[in-house]
């Protein structure tokens, strides 16, 4: 009831558009924003609110409720965790909580740690610090329960992020060679369910690897996503070689469809009642219809690719279409149903680095994904392909999505955190 009343009271003071967006990829985990307002033009100069050095680099995307923006950060110097709240109005820090973590960790030397985005119910903020474990703040930075998980053992790090729905977080411990699926109570942070990783054979790969038998490069970097609503409402995740469905409340599995590459990077993607899951390094796509039972490939499966382009970011979906930026820098408009691409159009902006990590958001018919200089595309979502703008700041290397509150968008490069936008009164 308190909560209730609390988000109320925010919801005017914040203006009836304004929405907050408290996980990676907003309150959905599907990139899509109901702003109206968010800015189509901005440089280092222009358009810019404010912006804040930050105390080392990092890939986490910054999460933002009222007036408070959470992120996670590295501090590699002292060999620490860090999970930081900013104040939304100025980016100066509000407060910082720590975890120190010294043991060795294998990690890819562009994924520092904790490139785990925060998640918030607007009563407390869960960080997924890797190996140094899972810990859960209330809004004014005091502990309320931490769980040690384990090491994870995998060659590039790790960076899935933590998703909060109803009671629970849910948690993907991968890539790892016992990788598996948790759901934690959310006021505790006892164990309610967990799921492992199904088998997977390497034989006839198709992807990048194949013909390579080895089991080293099984793995997948997917966030898991709520899908479908009321008796269909499950929990989608991209497993290496195949998507599953869960039961949220349970985590048992109510459907599954192989077709997957053992490698992948991207996140499911959700939308008019379809899920598209994509592997990474010409791995596999493949779309299919939310419903049914035990093994769907045969019967809810609409359309599988193989070999595509290789894939980090997740895209959206718009008006029966779906667009993906594929990592070289190439943006496609693909038919949901069918999968027919409308379009294969080569992003090429002012920076260094024209490839893209970073996953799409979708505001009313714009499309917003940065590139690896942190400059950021702005497409119409349309099986026409237009180019609306492009955004550069300063250069300096970015991972991370963006995130989207009460017309303004922010940015995360290795550098800055960045406050893009219209300045907004304060709130409460």
């Amino acid at each position: 009831m308190i909560q209730r009343c609390w988000m109320v009271l925010l919801g005017l003071s914040l203006g009836a558009h304004a929405e907050p967006w408290p996980m990676w990829r907003g309150a959905a985990g599907s990139g899509v924003s109901n702003e109206k307002t968010l800015p189509l033009r901005w440089s280092a100069k222009e358009n810019i609110t404010w912006k804040v050095a930050l105390p080392d680099r990092g890939n986490s995307t910054p999460i933002v409720w009222g007036d408070r923006i959470f992120l996670t950060q590295p501090l590699e110097k002292t060999s620490e965790r860090a999970l930081l709240c900013l104040d939304r109005r100025d980016g100066r820090v509000l407060w910082q909580r720590a975890v120190k973590y010294a043991a060795a960790e294998e990690s890819h030397e562009d994924n520092p740690f904790c490139s785990e985005s925060p998640a918030t119910d607007g009563e407390r903020v869960v960080a997924v610090f890797g190996s140094a474990g899972v810990y859960c703040y209330d809004m004014e930075g005091r502990l309320l329960w931490n769980r040690d998980l384990g090491k994870i053992q995998f060659t590039w790090g790790a960076a899935s992020s933590p998703v909060i729905h109803g009671g629970a977080v849910f948690i993907y411990r991968g890539p790892d060679p016992k990788a598996h699926l948790l759901a934690l109570d959310k006021a505790t942070g006892k164990t309610l369910w967990r799921q492992d990783d199904p088998e997977v054979a390497v034989e006839g790969r198709t992807d990048g690897f194949r013909g390579n038998r080895s089991r080293e490069w099984i793995c997948s970097y997917s966030t898991p996503l709520i899908a479908g609503k009321g008796e269909q409402e499950v929990l989608v995740m991209s497993h290496p070689g195949e998507l599953r469905a869960l039961d949220p409340a349970t985590g048992k599995v109510r459907w599954n469809c192989g077709g997957l590459n053992p490698l992948v990077y991207a996140s499911p993607i959700a939308g008019e009642d379809i899920v598209v899951a994509m592997g990474g390094f010409y791995g596999t796509t493949l779309a299919v219809r939310l419903g049914g039972k035990g093994d769907v490939s045969g019967t809810h499966k609409l359309w599988q690719t193989i070999r595509t382009q290789n894939r980090l970011g997740s895209g959206v979906v718009h008006d029966g279409h779906l667009y993906v930026l594929n990592t070289p820098g190439f943006v496609e408009c693909v038919e949901l149903k069918t999968g027919r691409v409308f379009f294969n159009e080569r992003l090429r902006g002012a920076g260094a680095k024209n490839e893209s990590w970073s996953s799409m958001l979708l505001a009313q018919d714009r499309i917003y994904v940065p590139n690896e200089s942190g400059e950021t595309y702005v497409l119409r979502a349309s099986p026409k392909f237009e180019l609306l703008s492009s955004n550069p700041l300063d250069g300096a290397l970015t991972h991370a999505s963006l995130a989207a509150a009460d017309g303004q968008l922010f940015v995360r490069t290795h550098r800055h955190l960045w406050c893009i936008g219209p300045r907004t009164p304060a709130v409460n």
